[in-house]
């Protein structure tokens, strides 16, 4: 039952996305404008995280840049279901440039596995179909509550008629030990790094000069496997009648990710992740609580955006 829900949906988000970007891209900027105009939720928590982010910026500022999240947020959605349910080949055309490609191949003939940390900028499910028409990848996620969401999101991540193959791995132990194996191997693991995790799986490091809880995870398995890092991101450069246009970027991570010390190597990543998406503020997902937990116990979203 799970497997055919999810199959309807997808269906019906192949459907809805069948109509001319143009027309997709006003109906997100008229969600955007609602959930700016009610105060929703999503708008709140993205308010609150330019406030701790950027403290410097003026109110007019703040709110321009607030107004250009909930857009990008809101035409990502719809950008993303585009790319799940149409060919991939015909998605891959939508990129015009990529810088760094050749320091995947490097890592990959290296055959000591490599990690690609993607954080939450621009399109990372572009990013994902690139690198799998490139070589096999593994992706770790963490599965919705929903299972009829999760047979969803195994659905549309599907290869079809990509070179390679998205395996994706769970969130859980005994995806960890997948991961480790895979890297032995030799091959290619997709990380989105900027995910709050559990108390218990990450240290504190800074992140726009807060402390932001920050997984262990990559550091551990880089500094066990000895697998080379990189830092990969698609972003959006401009925007056409027939969709937007992306530039995809490969860049080394920072010395000290895989450090024995949890805690320089979580500030490595967090400076990684924080270099990108200083990028475009607008294309950085300043929509999800990524301060909710605090060494002090205090939580900053609390209770205005819950």
């Amino acid at each position: 039952m799970h497997a055919l829900l999810a199959r309807l949906l997808v269906m019906l988000a192949a459907v809805a996305t069948r109509l001319p970007w143009p027309w997709l891209r006003a109906i997100a900027d008229l969600l955007a404008a609602r959930a700016l105009r009610r105060n929703g939720r999503m708008a709140r928590v993205a308010r609150r995280n330019l406030e701790l982010a950027y403290p410097d910026l003026l109110p007019a500022e703040r709110d321009e840049t607030l107004r250009a999240i909930l857009r990008s947020a809101a035409r990502q959605t719809l950008e993303t279901l585009r790319l799940w349910t149409r060919p991939s080949s015909e998605n891959l055309a939508a990129i015009d440039e990529v810088i760094g490609a050749g320091r995947l191949d490097e890592a990959i003939a290296a055959g000591r596995g490599v990690i690609v940390a993607a954080p939450h900028h621009g399109n990372w499910e572009l990013l994902n179909q690139w690198l799998a028409s490139r070589t096999d990848i593994a992706i770790l996620y963490a599965p919705p509550e929903s299972k009829v969401g999760d047979a969803f999101l195994n659905r549309v991540r599907a290869t079809q008629d990509r070179a390679g193959r998205v395996t994706q791995i769970r969130a859980e132990a005994a995806g960890v030990r997948q991961l480790l194996k895979w890297l032995q191997r030799g091959g290619v693991v997709g990380i989105l790094p900027d995910q709050q995790p559990k108390q218990g799986d990450g240290d504190f490091a800074p992140f726009f000069g807060r402390p932001a809880l920050t997984m262990s995870l990559l550091g551990r398995l880089a500094a066990r496997t000895g697998a080379t890092v990189l830092v990969a991101w698609c972003e959006r450069i401009a925007d056409t009648p027939t969709g937007p246009r992306f530039a995809l970027h490969v860049e080394p991570a920072p010395e000290g990710v895989a450090d024995a010390d949890p805690v320089a190597a979580a500030t490595a990543l967090n400076r990684a992740v924080e270099h990108v998406a200083r990028r475009d503020p607008a294309q950085y997902q300043w929509t999800y609580k990524r301060f909710s937990i605090q060494p002090d116990g205090q939580n900053p979203y609390w209770p205005d955006c819950y």
